[in-house]
């Protein structure tokens, strides 16, 4: 683990003043309802006494070292992870259960990404590099900002894409997370970035996943570029 207890409540992702040009468009009722449901998925908090929430962070545990027993919910075999501390309900409450959502999907379904990623197993890493399940909340917190998830619909580009896309795929939001963490890392490489700079690479992924979401032709998760890099 790197950097002091404060690192998490110091690097959510905060955008600038700069914003995209205000839209207006209408919904589809299969979008509406799509929306709303992950709407829901927003507002749940992480609960370290509901037995699917302690099960789901089990199942994190296990995907990322399924090898290595677990001794407990609250133990210093989280930091192994990139948890703050002992307890990783603590970190979740920036983001909430969708955020542990995010991780265990990513580990599910990319397995190959996750693990690449988990332990840094690509190219020249910094001496002082970020902590995995940390950056994973930040990377979920950052996409809730950029697509405008908060408001009654996203008013801008990408995220008016988004909604389209969400509605030919549910899982669009999930998807679009491990490839926004494949691309931060990514990016963090090519910045040869160390812990201190996390913003900066969480902002230039940012920009690169927005230009991605205003493509014309964008019409699944799948026709962004950068879905490739989840099968590099």
């Amino acid at each position: 683990m790197v950097g002091p207890r404060s690192w998490l409540g110091g690097l959510f992702y905060r955008s600038g003043n700069k914003r995209e040009r205000i839209i207006d468009y209408s919904l589809t009722p299969v979008q509406e309802q799509r929306l709303l449901r992950l709407k829901e998925r927003l507002n749940v908090p992480f609960d370290e006494t509901r037995p699917d929430h302690q099960e789901a962070l089990r199942a994190l545990w296990h995907a990322a070292f399924p090898e290595t027993e677990l001794t407990g919910l609250v133990s210093e075999q989280w930091k192994d992870m990139g948890w703050q501390g002992p307890n990783p309900s603590t970190d979740f409450r920036g983001c909430g259960f969708i955020s542990l959502e995010n991780l265990l999907f990513f580990a599910r379904t990319y397995p190959a990404s996750f693990q690449r990623i988990l332990f840094k197993q690509e190219g020249m890493r910094a001496a002082w590099e970020y902590p995995f399940a940390v950056a994973g909340i930040n990377v979920t917190f950052m996409l809730t900002q950029m697509l405008d998830l908060y408001s009654e619909k996203p008013k801008s580009l990408p995220g008016a894409n988004f909604i389209r896309v969400l509605s030919e795929d549910e899982s669009s939001f999930d998807v679009l997370y491990c490839i926004a963490f494949q691309m931060m890392d990514a990016q963090w490489l090519a910045m040869r970035a160390s812990y201190l700079q996390f913003n900066e690479v969480l902002q230039a992924t940012r920009i690169q996943l927005e230009r991605e979401l205003c493509l014309e032709d964008l019409h699944r998760i799948q026709d962004l570029p950068a879905y490739n890099l989840l099968y590099k």
